[in-house]
């Protein structure tokens, strides 16, 4: 193990953590960076390590908020601005913060698009990932496809200054001005917010379990938590509730003044001490962080063979999402894809077929929103096709008198027309000359091996992107061309059987 693994195994035990050394070991991760490896075969249902509830570092534990005035907490916003304030405040005390040998063996640097250089990010022009301008620890608010030149540092400077730098200049008796260009610097910021990125859970607020601070340790807040979208609980029903990472991606994707469309929270996201350290990879799940009254346990979810990595994964990221919050993808064909389609470009398309003023278009997407649809579609291999995009553009298709019908049975349409498929072969196609090269030339550079990591990176995006948009452009009409194909067949037959 190295020195960072044995700091921090020694910090955590010192806080209570349990560790089975005898099955699990921390380590270096080629193309991971740190990572948990199996020592020896581990079972299904084995308990690798035991978080104690009071060193989770979040808004709730850490006591700058009872420190500052309600307007100055409010004031820094909703998004992830506190907690990254709460981190710095700790990592600024020094060994005074029960957080010290924690917060020392974090990462500083980062592989991730956020860190990039300007010429690196043009390699991710056209993708998805270039498409959420701001997925940092502020909300990725969805645009159309935009250029990845600064991919969310003006959003997070601008948090940084217009929020964060006033609080630190008027409260001096919390924020030293000797401690400013050190611990409270917009690199820091930048470094706090990627560690939440990559490193953050979400734990919910439960109120069954009150302790006093003072008997555990004076700068912790003992209000316990429980996981989003659990079980009950070990002591009730088996298995145990499940603990979830955080996921960038559905939960800080509104503006960061707001909390997200599911209802989360800055308080409910938490650093969660040793299960930060295991990786995610695509169809590698094998342990789960669950919960019990006063700790957090991650337990195997199937036999780990030793030698193996422990993986803690939920929802099977993409490798669009493995680059944006970790700083690693998986290798072609091993790892998921995905594509992202904004509603706006199929609205764009479809004033080709049904030229509806701009008020009619506002109306009918405003409508679709309201109803629950989304202004973003998702590809992938398993849904080339999502129903809600073709049930989205059969909607800016309709007559006036079809979409009167619609909106009086409160249901969006279903796709009945040839036009809805065409409409999404031009959608599909515009979207694919986002993209400054072809998949060609990427596999083509991809071969060769003359590039850096980030680009190799950014290539892999590239070329799955393309494939799954290829897949899907061929699969709009395959049944016409497998009909075809069959009444081809058909008469060949009939013609052979006449001769005879």
């Amino acid at each position: 193990m190295s020195s960072l693994g044995h700091t921090l195994l020694r910090w955590f035990k010192s806080r209570g953590g349990a560790v089975d050394e005898e099955h699990m070991r921390l380590g270096e991760i080629e193309g991971c960076g740190f990572g948990a490896i199996a020592v020896k075969d581990v079972p299904k249902d084995h308990v690798l390590f035991e978080i104690p509830r009071n060193i989770l570092l979040s808004t709730r534990t850490c006591m700058l908020k009872s420190k500052l005035t309600a307007k100055e907490w409010e004031g820094l916003g909703k998004g992830w601005t506190p907690l990254i304030l709460c981190m710095m405040w700790e990592a600024a005390k020094g060994s005074e913060s029960i957080w010290q040998g924690y917060l020392d063996t974090m990462p500083i640097r980062f592989d991730t698009p956020m860190f990039w250089p300007t010429t690196d990010l043009e390699e991710l022009r056209g993708t998805s990932i270039a498409g959420i301008v701001s997925f940092h620890y502020q909300a990725a608010c969805r645009s159309p496809i935009a250029t990845p030149e600064k991919v969310g540092r003006d959003e997070a400077e601008k948090d940084y200054t217009e929020r964060l730098v006033p609080l630190l200049k008027a409260r001096s008796d919390l924020f030293p001005p000797s401690q400013l260009d050190s611990h409270y610097t917009l690199e820091q910021f930048h470094i706090m917010g990627s560690r939440i990125l990559s490193r953050s859970f979400h734990v919910e607020e439960d109120g069954t379990e009150k302790e006093d601070p003072e008997e555990v340790n004076p700068d912790v807040s003992m209000e316990s938590s429980k996981s989003m979208d659990v079980d009950q609980s070990r002591e009730e029903e088996n298995p145990q509730s499940e603990v979830r990472e955080s996921e960038n991606e559905n939960e800080q994707e509104e503006d960061g003044d707001s909390d997200s469309e599911d209802g989360e929270k800055v308080d409910d996201v938490a650093m969660v001490p040793m299960a930060d350290m295991l990786n995610a990879r695509y169809g590698g799940e094998n342990a789960k962080l669950f919960y019990e009254p006063r700790v957090l346990k991650m337990v195997t979810t199937k036999a780990i063979a030793a030698g193996d990595q422990i993986w803690n994964t939920y929802g099977d990221p993409p490798n669009s999402d493995l680059l944006r919050r970790y700083g690693y993808v998986d290798e072609l064909a091993k790892g998921l894809d995905i594509v992202e389609v904004q509603g706006s470009l199929v609205v764009e398309c479809a004033v080709s077929y049904l030229p509806l003023s701009p008020e009619q278009q506002k109306e009918r997407v405003d409508w679709w929103l309201e109803m629950g649809g989304d202004d973003t579609f998702t590809l992938d291999t398993s849904a080339l096709l999502p129903p809600e995009l073709l049930s989205f553009t059969q909607l800016l298709l309709l007559s006036d008198t079809e979409w009167e019908k619609t909106q009086e049975k409160e249901k969006p349409p279903k796709p009945k027309s040839d036009e809805v498929k065409k409409c999404v072969k031009n959608a599909l196609e515009r979207r694919v000359m986002m993209y400054p090269t072809t998949v060609e030339d990427d596999e083509q550079q991809l071969s060769s091996g003359h590039h850096t990591l980030n680009k190799r990176h950014a290539l892999i995006i590239r070329i799955g992107e393309k494939k799954v948009l290829k897949a899907a452009l061929d699969s709009l009409f395959e049944p016409a061309l497998k009909k075809r194909k069959a009444e081809s067949e058909n008469g060949a037959r009939k013609k052979g059987a006449r001769q005879k």
